[in-house]
Formats: C-alpha cells, structure tokens, sequence
C-alpha cells in the first residue's frame, strides 16, 4: 500500500498535542531537521541498540524499509505538510535529537508530540501499522521514552521553564495562554523556573485547594469527572469482544482490560471515554467513594493507528477507541460505597510519547470521591470509566456531545449520576 496524500486544510488541535497552525509545525521540523543534519555526535546508545535491533531483526528491517518505501515520492511533505523522513536512518537521527529537547512553548499549539511528528506519514502504512504493534519494536520504543522520562525528569529539562517571550513556558505568550496559572497551581513565582525542578514537575504539577471543588461530596450517587478532560465517547451494552480496529471503533472488554478476571463484571454494561490537554492538568482523582480492589499496569503500543482511520496528521487522536484495547494503561477497580454502583473501574490510557501511567493508590485502600489515584507523566493521554450493565446513569456532560471537537470538563465536576 502507497500513500498518497495532497497536504491537508484541516487543522489538528485535539487535546493541543499538536499546533493548530500547520506551518509552526513545518518550522519546528525543519529546525531539527537542520540540528541532526549538523550533529556530528554518534547515535545515543539506546538509538544506537534499535539500530542494532532494526539491521539484526529480519521483520523490524522489513517494517522499517517498506514503511518508507510505502509512501508516496511525488510529494516532499507528508499529510501534515511535514518535510519528508527519508529513511529509518534519518528516523534515528531525529529521534536522537530528540532526546535532549523538552517541549517549548508556542501560542499556536504546543509540539506536544515530538516523536510522532517524526512517525508522521510511514505510521500510517500498513508496514507502520504492522511495526507498530510488533511487541519486540515497542520493547525498544519502552527504553528510548523512559531515558527521553530521564531527561525530562532532570534539572537540564528546565531550560523552557523561562520567561522567554514566545517559547518559555512563564513568558509572555505563555502567560496570555494560562492567564491565571499562579492562582490556580501550586507554584512560587518567586523561585527560578516558579520553584518546578523539572519538565515533568511541571507537567505533573497540582492544582492549589479549592480551585477544583468536589461536586457534591457527601452524595454517593453523583460521579465526578476523573480528570480535567473532554468527553469523546459513551458506549452503552459494551460486549466481551468486537472489531475494535474498524472505523467506529467500537470497545472490546476482553482486550481492553486485558483478560482480566474481573472483565465479566462490566460485559453489557457503560464505558465513558474523556481525553486530556496538553495544556491542563495531568493527574487522576477517584469518580466515586470506595476500597481499591486492584490495581494493574498493562504494557502496550505506543504509536499504533488504526488503518481504518488513514493518515492522521496527530495520530493516534482519530484511533483513541482503538488504543483502548492495545496501548499502555493502568487499572483501577473499585468497589462503590454506594451498592447502586457496586464495582467500576478506571482505565488510564497512554497515548503515545513517554506513555507513563503511574498509579498511587494499593488494594485494600479506601478513597473518598476526589482523592487523587494516580498521574500521567508526560504524554498524550486519554482515559475510561467502566460501569456494570446494572448501574442506570444519568450523563451531565455540561451541554457538550462527546467527540474530538469537545472542551474540558474540570476535573471533581459531576458528570454523572445513578438514576
């Protein structure tokens, strides 16, 4: 399969990973494009080990040469009118660029998916398709994100927390963007980079008291929103197994919680999907009141698509039904204080990137409705809610339908309630 695409109108501010405006995108590119073009250092040695891996391994050689064969030469941009990656040579040398650069600041729309930009076009062919999902390539990919985790963990990320103008995160465009970031997060204007020690302090930062208040604390009937995200799906009569991988996309239990023995529990009943900004607040917060009874990590894909959607110039925002069932994720099941709820679950979703689903909460544990569960690390990042084919909920999605074009609902509001 040859794709062959004329660069596309549409703009791709979903969750703004990536810039509305495609030429900021095209300028960033071509900037690291420049930058590997000159470096004259060798290939980071995790670069260097998927090199290895790719030139040793006679399925990742295939995958990563037809990738690149596969899509079309007539044109020298990809759908997102992106300069062209040659070749998984030239992959690597943008990827070890890559790995010592925190995202900057940009008022039309953060490069949140730096890797992605990179994966843009041969993502999307069935060679991508099939690379992507080969549990050997992702073991690779687990590495190169955790040590990119590292850096951006690490004072040396720092450097865009400045006041520069454009790009700093405390600089004047930033501030125009995020008008009221002092009052709402927990920061000290006072200290270098407002007291955050890292790119991930920051990303990962919380909300100051009271700025989310609960909805209804004391009533167990009201579900809170879980993060500060935008509804995207309600699916009603969830069945065990269904094609998850066609254009509508629709859930599969069985894979989605990866054959967990708790699965049988939610068969027939209603899943709530929401997705994260690039821009907002990354942690999580129990829906509900209730004892953990489990919790679980389950590893997973990091840029697989689904085929059905095309070429999607901020993938895997058009698959995030399909990644529910393949990409990282953390389970949480909890047992309802209120029986009208009885055992749910929430289900963080990684989405590409330095897809970390980091959970703090232990079986046994009791949480009060807004007590936080746990936190993405930086990556795109969407998440479900799981609920029984018994328990009748009443959706208060605050005058929004659920897809890519909704806006956040703050985290701790209601968004549902047991009829």
């Amino acid at each position: 399969m040859t794709i062959s695409m004329k660069p596309m109108n549409k703009t791709f501010t979903v969750g703004q990973w990536m810039p509305s405006d495609y030429q900021t995108l095209r300028t960033w590119m071509e900037k690291i494009m420049a930058k590997a073009e000159k470096n004259e250092q060798p290939l980071l040695p995790v670069i260097e080990n998927f090199k290895n891996f790719i030139e040793n391994d006679p399925k990742a050689y295939m995958f990563f040469t037809q990738m690149f064969d596969q899509i079309s030469h007539k044109h020298k941009t990809s759908p997102a009118d992106l300069p062209q990656v040659r070749d998984y040579h030239h992959m690597l040398d943008l990827m070890n660029v890559i790995m010592t650069h925190a995202p900057d600041f940009d008022e039309t729309g953060l490069v949140g998916f730096p890797f992605n930009a990179i994966f843009d076009w041969s993502m999307a062919t069935k060679a991508g398709w099939s690379a992507f999902l080969d549990d050997k390539v992702n073991e690779h990919l687990k590495v190169i994100l955790q040590e990119w985790a590292t850096f951006l963990q690490s004072p040396e990320s720092t450097y865009v927390l400045s006041d520069d103008p454009k790009n700093g995160w405390f600089g004047h465009d930033a501030q125009k963007a995020m008008p009221t970031f002092k009052e709402d997060f927990i920061c000290d204007p006072n200290q270098p980079h407002y007291g955050f020690k890292s790119w991930d302090d920051f990303f990962t930062r919380q909300f100051r008291d009271g700025v989310r208040p609960i909805a209804s604390p004391d009533d167990d009937a009201v579900i809170v929103n879980a993060c500060e995200s935008a509804p995207y799906k309600i699916a009603h009569n969830v069945q065990l197994r269904d094609k998850f991988w066609i254009k509508a996309q629709p859930y599969a239990l069985q894979f989605m919680l990866g054959n967990d023995p708790l699965t049988e529990h939610f068969v027939g009943g209603t899943i709530y999907q929401a997705f994260l900004s690039a821009l907002s607040y990354h942690r999580w917060h129990a829906p509900i009141s209730g004892k953990i009874v489990k919790t679980r990590i389950i590893e997973g894909s990091y840029y697989s698509e689904t085929l059905s959607e095309g070429a999607d110039p901020a993938g895997p925002n058009a698959s995030q039904g399909y990644i529910t069932e393949l990409a990282t994720r953390g389970l949480i099941f909890i047992e309802a204080d209120n029986p009208k709820i009885g055992l749910m679950c929430f289900m963080a979703v990684g989405m590409a990137e330095v897809s970390t689903c980091d959970i703090r909460v232990f079986e046994g544990q009791h949480v009060n409705k807004g007590d936080e569960l746990g936190m993405f690390h930086f990556g795109g990042s969407t998440h479900c809610l799981f609920f029984g084919p018994d328990v009748n909920l009443d959706f208060d999605l605050h005058g929004q339908t659920p897809g890519l074009d909704s806006s956040n609902i703050p985290v701790l509001s209601q968004i549902a309630k047991v009829k």
